[in-house]
């Protein structure tokens, strides 16, 4: 130490011309922050949820969008725009500008396997749009639905590498999964699980995200004016449950009552006035598995039109949130230089309601259908937070108006092909018109490296990148005749079809959406041919009468199948369970303690109770007698289980739908006294296969207490409002407390699967 000292005695005492080294070659500072090119537009891209083609104004349908209107007006639409049929595939596709299998978003992240093509897994050389825009000086920020990071990385503890921060974005406000209640939304602020406001009977989520969108872009034009902006505004809306403030809904009171086949023949018509449908189109028969609206008694009637009169409430209400963002864009002078790519759904509408619609999609999901006497006594309930609803089939089929078919079926156009606008006013000058170049959501993030002038690296963080599938659209701002894409393979759940070059070959769909269950054979379907350059709508199957053709698009399809790791075709949702065990932080643990916390837990963190015997032991430490508060919940209202403490009693609940032999209570019959306790539920599983019964056993203290049979459990899915120890998120398991409803003393609970 006394060396050192010593040393540096001496060097401070020598000359500064001594001590100075070298002169250096570039004066000292920073390198320099990447920078858009001169003249980029800001970018702003909105994708709703489960709209079908013909559900807006803007592209002829019953429910009036007037953003939409209004970006049309100023912009292009597009009319032979498509997407992947299912909402984690498209957003996949759009991110990153390849094909879903390709980045292996094959299905929704939910169910997904162990397969190249299916796990969910966005891999490091699929580089997103965000990121690109990002590197190249971009401020990024993603307000809305995040479906695209695999469920078992949706905890407190990430990894966070797949979260839309790691994925280019700044900033990121939303939640991550299939769907979120508007009234109860499971929120996420960059990579913190955060609560809405409780109990607040004015809040909504599609005024928060407008709401944070609009704050996000007045900091971003404060902190970094010189900046351009992307915004990626995916809000959820119209993906069920269908939610919407009442007075919204009640604007279309009446507005459906001429029914389902009606309303195709008008929205039909205003579709050729409008010039999105050609003159000579054919409007497709109404499939034989969906009710003629004229063969309903007069009480679904009156249901099945409240049920789309809630849809119609919360579509609008969602478009009419955009506009005040782009009134934010509008008011700090960068509208004319901001592209805004406005994509009217990730699929087409959605048929998952079933043919009788549902109050509880959760359950509807699990095949769990409601008695058309049980929905309409909840009919006053549908839009509000009080239900989980979902419209009928036959309102889907009229939302993709004129095509068959609807979501999850990508072999037609229904399921695939969705209104697109695109605006740009300092750029696109043929405003109002057309556009019929055939096109897909891969092509979007191409056009947005062309436009802004930006190439597509070849690495990134050191890795090498994966080619784009898309091709730029930006040739279409100024032609109608610009070339679109020649071929494009389409795949979900064995629905599948091939394009190329005018024609469609598109298998006949033998497992509908409200069939989940079905067991099917993909190999065994049947196949169909479209000439779609003059027959828009694939009304006019020539299969029969041109085999050749329909032979080699179909092997045009096995060659595209091969190339992005479709292969081997499967057709049930539930085939796609057997890919092997998945990942997960509890994975190979049948012994787990959870202590409180102040965020919830995503399901896909928290022990699977479904399905099999397990036993839980809550240690709580009582400071009064005759405490009330949560010591566990899952889910919520709409399909979960929790153990709660009510006046002192020990109250295990279970709910499986919202029907009421669908519910469980099991109570102990006396109060706890202040101090420590043990309470044990012990659950035997009647096994057999998926969502049998049991019977739950309840101990306190060491002693039984009482035990009750659960006739039939979930199979499926929770409600997605996630878990928590010591309060509960969301809603109510049951409706003897509100939520957060804390319980002070709970230590930990341990969980044992068997």
């Amino acid at each position: 130490m006394l060396a050192t000292a010593s040393a540096l005695a001496m060097l401070c005492a020598l000359p500064a011309a001594a001590q100075a080294p070298a002169a250096r070659a570039t004066a000292p500072g920073y390198a320099p922050s990447p920078r858009a090119p001169q003249g980029a537009p800001n970018v702003l891209i909105i994708m709703t949820d489960d709209v079908g083609f013909a559900a807006s104004s803007t592209f002829g349908g019953p429910i009036p969008t007037l953003t939409f209107d209004a970006l049309a007006a100023q912009g292009l639409r597009y009319n032979r725009f498509h997407t992947t049929a299912l909402c984690s595939p498209t957003r996949a596709a759009l991110l990153t500008g390849r094909n879903h299998h390709a980045v292996n978003a094959g299905v929704v992240s939910e169910i997904a396997t162990g397969r190249p093509g299916y796990n969910g897994i966005l891999p490091n050389d699929a580089v997103t749009f965000g990121r690109v825009l990002k590197d190249n000086g971009y401020s990024t920020a993603f307000i809305g639905k995040n479906h695209s990071t695999p469920d078992w990385e949706t905890g407190p503890e990430g990894p966070f590498e797949r979260w839309p921060n790691g994925l280019g974005f700044d900033y990121f406000f939303g939640f991550n999964g299939g769907e979120t209640d508007q009234w109860a939304p499971a929120l996420v602020e960059n990579r913190n699980l955060i609560e809405p406001p409780t109990n607040d009977p004015k809040y909504i989520l599609d005024h928060d995200l407008a709401d944070r969108t609009v704050s996000w872009l007045r900091t971003q034009s404060s902190a970094a004016p010189d900046k351009p902006f992307l915004v990626y505004y995916a809000p959820g809306t119209a993906h069920g449950p269908h939610h919407a403030p009442r007075e919204w809904i009640d604007r279309f009171k009446g507005q459906f009552d001429q029914g389902w086949d009606k309303m195709r023949e008008e929205s039909f018509a205003r579709q050729k006035k409008l010039g999105v449908v050609p003159a000579n189109a054919k409007l497709t028969p109404r499939p034989s598995q969906i009710p003629a609206w004229s063969s309903l008694s007069p009480d679904q009637r009156r249901l099945y039109a409240r049920m789309m009169e809630v849809y119609a409430g919360a579509l609008a209400y969602s478009d009419n949130q955009m506009s005040r963002v782009i009134d934010e864009i509008r008011q700090e002078g960068k509208l004319d230089n901001t592209l805004i790519i406005y994509i009217q759904g990730d699929n087409g509408a959605s048929a998952e309601g079933g043919l009788g619609g549902t109050t509880n999609e959760m359950a509807g999901l699990g095949g769990i259908y409601e008695p058309t006497d049980f929905t309409l006594s909840k009919i006053d309930t549908l839009g509000g937070p009080m239900a989980f609803g979902h419209y009928p089939v036959g309102w889907a089929w009229a939302m993709d108006t004129p095509f068959q078919w609807s979501k999850q079926v990508a072999s037609h156009l229904g399921g695939v092909r969705n209104g697109m606008v695109m605006s740009w006013p300092v750029r696109i000058k043929d405003v109002g018109q057309v556009r019929s170049q055939f096109s897909h959501v891969v092509d979007i993030a191409p056009t947005l490296y062309d436009v802004i002038g930006i190439k597509v690296p070849a690495s990134v963080d050191g890795a090498p990148i994966k080619p784009l599938d898309g091709k730029s659209l930006a040739a279409s701002f100024t032609s109608k005749t610009a070339p679109g894409r020649d071929v494009q393979y389409f795949e979900m759940f064995g629905n599948r079809a091939i394009y190329d070059h005018g024609w469609m070959a598109s298998t006949t769909p033998e497992r509908l959406p409200w069939t989940p269950g079905k067991d099917v054979d993909a190999a065994k379907f049947k196949w169909e041919l479209y000439n779609l350059d003059k027959d828009f709508t694939q009304a006019d199957d020539l299969a029969a009468k041109l085999p050749k053709k329909l032979a080699d698009l179909q092997a045009t399809f096995e060659a595209e199948a091969q190339r992005n790791n479709v292969l081997p075709v499967q057709a049930s949702i539930f085939d796609r369970l057997g890919g092997g065990i998945r990942p997960s932080p509890l994975q190979g643990r049948s012994q787990l303690r959870f202590y409180p916390s102040e965020t919830r837990y995503p399901n896909g963190v928290f022990p699977d109770i479904r399905n099999r015997s397990w036993k839980l032991s809550a240690a709580v430490k009582l400071g009064a007698d005759g405490e009330s508060g949560t010591v566990v919940t899952q889910g919520g209202r709409f399909g979960g289980w929790g153990l709660v403490m009510l006046s002192g009693k020990p109250t295990f609940a279970y709910k499986r739908s919202s029907l009421p032999q669908d519910q469980y209570r099991l109570e102990s019959p006396t109060a706890l006294g202040l101090g420590a306790h043990r309470i044990d539920l012990d659950f035997v599983y009647d096994g057999g296969g998926m969502g049998q019964g049991g019977v739950v056993t309840m101990s306190v203290d060491g002693v039984e207490v009482g035990a009750t049979r659960l006739d039939k459990t979930v199979a499926g899915a929770w409600s997605l409002e996630g878990a928590a120890v010591g309060w509960d998120s969301g809603t109510p398991v049951i409706e003897d407390y509100r939520v957060p409803f804390p319980l002070a003393g709970v230590e930990h609970v341990d969980f044992t699967l068997k």
